[in-house]
């Protein structure tokens, strides 16, 4: 039991510190630049779902992380959120990667095209109830600060009357960088994903380091430290300890196992969960001749790994609602590829 607590704990916490990190660097892009890529994203809800699908299809939950958080500021729509968690297939992708690398390309491929088409369909659907809602307050510019986010002659004084959130911010970063290094936090191998977490902690460390007291205070000590942070671990840690308690317990894994007829069903319906086990048993029973490819493709257009916990702790609402359309996608699908022989 205290090793499922450590277990959550570790991996609540490495899900808090990038999101954290990621709405740092969002922050502090779109004060640098004015607000200017934030409208090149508005611009076109193509440019958006096809951005969310790429991000979604790239193995992990980084590009997921990233698209919550832009839609938790307002930049992306509801359907932007929807391309890209029924493109992410999660850890999982490495998996699959790893075991059926030609299906999962063509599970890649079907994922990217019926996301593009799930959120336009979302959008124009749910019209403006597709906008954001989670967060009362966009990404802001205050005036002087757009083009001031790295002023060099003040960054030793600033330092030299460090405010309490500068001090906080920097050891903590610091913190989390040591605990990549050490292994206690993120993947064991360096791999890509995690030189990413690396590259963006010490992008965040630098920007925390640098940035005026105004924009820290504003930006990223009362509005992402305070008011984001605290929700996304209390949310994440809660959901994974009970996942792990639930596949522990009542062993969900063999009982699917034993239960093949219905297992597009429970696909779907499991997928629903936010993390990334249940989806390797599907994966299991497709390598293993046990169930179609309908019954895997079901599986990973509902699944999206640990990308939906952050958006758990913004907004309940549309954490229930993304994921309603992602189920009745993956149904829909899952039943085309099983009365086409697939």
């Amino acid at each position: 039991m205290p090793e499922i607590h450590m277990h959550s704990f570790t991996h609540a916490v490495m899900i808090t510190g990038f999101v954290f990190m990621m709405m740092v660097v969002v922050e502090y892009l779109n004060v640098l630049t004015g607000g200017l890529w934030q409208k090149w994203f508005r611009g076109s809800r193509w440019k958006q779902y096809l951005i969310a699908a790429l991000l979604g299809v790239t193995p992990g939950c980084l590009g997921a992380f990233v698209v919550v958080a832009l839609y938790s500021h307002r930049v992306v729509g509801l359907g932007a959120v929807v391309t890209a968690m029924i493109a992410t297939s999660g850890d999982e992708s490495f998996v699959m990667l790893a075991m059926i690398p030609q299906t999962a390309l063509l599970i890649f491929l079907i994922l990217f095209v019926v996301g593009i088409v799930a959120g336009y369909l979302t959008d124009a659907v749910l019209g403006k109830a597709a906008n954001p809602a989670a967060c009362p307050q966009e990404l802001e510019l205050h005036g002087v600060e757009a083009c001031n986010c790295f002023p060099r002659r003040e960054i030793v004084q600033q330092w030299r009357r460090c405010s309490m959130a500068r001090g906080v911010l920097s050891i903590v970063l610091a913190l989390f960088i040591f605990g990549l290094f050490t292994n206690q936090i993120g993947p064991t191998e360096w791999n890509w994903i995690k030189m990413t977490i690396l590259l963006v902690s010490v992008t965040a460390l630098f920007i925390v380091s640098t940035v005026p007291d105004h924009f820290l205070e504003e930006h990223l000590w009362n509005h992402v430290a305070k008011v984001h942070v605290p929700r996304i671990f209390l949310w994440t840690a809660g959901a994974l300890l009970l996942m792990h308690l639930l596949v522990h317990s009542f062993h969900l894994q063999d009982w699917m196992q034993e239960n093949t007829l219905i297992m597009l069903a429970f696909a779907a319906v499991i997928g629903i969960v936010p993390e990334s086990g249940p989806h390797l048993v599907f994966l299991t029973l497709f390598t293993e001749k046990a169930i179609p490819l309908s019954v895997l493709l079901a599986s990973s257009i509902v699944q999206d790994g640990h990308g939906m916990l952050p958006l758990l702790a913004e907004s309940r609402r549309d954490f229930l609602k993304i994921k309603l359309i992602n189920l009745i996608v993956g149904l829909l699908l899952g039943l085309i590829g099983y009365i086409s022989g697939y």
